[in-house]
């Protein structure tokens, strides 16, 4: 993997309301069932925002990103959609109490396992830009019994959170779909509370993109041309007020990374990759 090389022009780039509006249709027709595939066609390849109804199959690409076969067995159907690149609540070392939130929540798998963790006395909160996706992890939680967990609509550059309310963000494989990466950090940092902690599964850049990459619709939505190197991310982090900022690749990420699309090898460009952070205790 080379970290550092030369970029190609990037003068040419879709634009910030293009990202989202590209994202939110994506997921819509995720939530939805209408979409399948990293590019949203039937027959497109797998990807870490490609969407499998078959429960199965989620959970196998689950525990290929690093989950353990009774987390997929723990919540119930219609919430793992098989979308992320890692497991943020591994990372997390949620303790019981705890308020956690998740930036780009999805159908709610991620949640339902933190809520777990956290127990009765905590709380989970998601936030989702996508009407249709909030919509569905509102059904599962009645489906999960999961009365310490609250879905709401909003982007993760503006979160619909109070300030110093959250001990925990995760997320998986979200920021790298934001066009606007300082401000989700900005976000994160001012709803922590003091001593918070952040834990981020995503994908990070290890070379530049071909053009036929950085400008294709369906990579910049799918998970893959939104991804920023590492260097960037800790200067993101830091810029906020983030300490202890640790960005660690995991190499064997490279084995499903090379199944999402059957036209390239992804895994020349990026690597999933674990990205914690603390705010400072004042």
């Amino acid at each position: 993997m080379s970290e550092e090389s030369p970029e190609t022009d990037d003068s040419e780039e879709i634009g910030a309301a293009e990202q989202r509006r590209l994202v939110r249709d994506r997921y819509g027709g995720i939530a939805g069932g209408s979409t399948t595939g990293c590019g949203g066609a039937d027959d497109a390849a797998s990807s870490c925002c490609s969407d499998d109804s078959d429960q199965g199959t989620a959970g196998s690409q689950a525990q290929a990103m690093g989950y353990a076969e009774d987390d997929v067995e723990a919540v119930e159907p219609g919430a793992n959609l098989g979308l992320g690149c890692g497991n943020p609540t591994a990372i997390a070392s949620l303790d019981p109490g705890e308020t956690v939130l998740d930036l780009g929540s999805g159908a709610g798998f991620d949640c339902f396992l933190a809520a777990e963790e956290v127990g009765t006395a905590g709380q989970v909160i998601g936030v989702d830009m996508t009407p249709a996706m909030v919509e569905k992890a509102r059904e599962n939680v009645e489906k999960n019994d999961a009365t310490n967990v609250a879905f709401r609509l909003g982007e993760i550059e503006h979160l619909p959170v109070a300030d110093a309310t959250v001990d925990v963000v995760i997320s998986n494989c979200v920021v790298n779909l934001s066009p606007d990466k300082p401000q989700v950090f900005r976000e994160a940092f001012r709803v922590l509370r003091p001593g918070g902690r952040l834990a981020i599964a995503d994908v990070v850049k290890t070379a530049p993109f071909p053009e036929t990459v950085r400008l294709d619709p369906d990579s910049v939505s799918g998970c893959v041309a939104g991804a920023a190197r590492i260097a960037e991310l800790e200067s993101m982090l830091a810029d906020a007020g983030f300490v202890d900022v640790v960005v660690e690749p995991k190499a064997d990420s490279e084995a499903f990374i090379r199944e999402w699309d059957d036209q390239r090898d992804l895994s020349d460009y990026i690597v999933s990759a674990t990205i914690e952070a603390r705010k400072p205790p004042q």
